[in-house]
């Protein structure tokens, strides 16, 4: 069991290290300070490229917020900005997903510091048959689909698939 929980704090490294990276579905802020012009407000959407002022299409899906701060100030400088100043900020987290024995099964919006949990009580608590302990999500991480077992303190990632099975007790 021990060899399970370092495995997945290994495999979930970059979750865990605030390297959020941005996926369809969520919705962003850009702002360039002292250029209002360059404030745009985007949802992500599955081809993965957004549109801003200046600049070709960018493909922003896999990268974190630092890094399209940093794809954005490089094509700004020089050409039209001497010194850039870009901020990016996620404005809504794609969903969270949850199934099975729950009151109100369903997609609900990521919020930050999501638990197991918060989770459930988000869709309405467990249901009279929820297993009190067979819980699972399933991921992606690093491009790889993997399945946790879960507890109510387990974090909570957008993109996550919830599964609260039936107790036969």
């Amino acid at each position: 069991m021990r060899f399970l929980v370092i495995v997945f704090l290994f495999i979930c490294q970059p979750l865990l290290a605030n390297d959020y990276k941005l996926g369809p579905g969520d919705k962003i802020q850009i702002s360039v300070y002292g250029e209002s012009d360059l404030t745009t407000n985007v949802r992500i959407d599955k081809s993965g490229y957004i549109s801003f002022p200046f600049l070709d299409d960018i493909q922003v899906i896999n990268l974190s917020v630092k890094e399209l701060e940093k794809v954005i100030y490089e094509g700004l400088l020089g050409d039209y900005l001497v010194s850039p100043q870009v901020s990016v900020s996620i404005t809504e987290y794609r969903p969270f997903f949850i199934h099975g024995q729950v009151n109100r099964p369903g997609g609900y919006p990521y919020q930050d510091d999501l638990t197991f949990d918060k989770a459930i009580a988000v869709a309405g608590g467990l249901s009279s048959r929820a297993s009190k302990t067979d819980w699972t999500i399933t991921r992606t991480v690093n491009g790889k689909t993997i399945t946790v077992n879960a507890n109510v303190a387990t974090q909570i990632y957008p993109d996550d698939i919830i599964k609260i099975e039936q107790s036969f007790f």
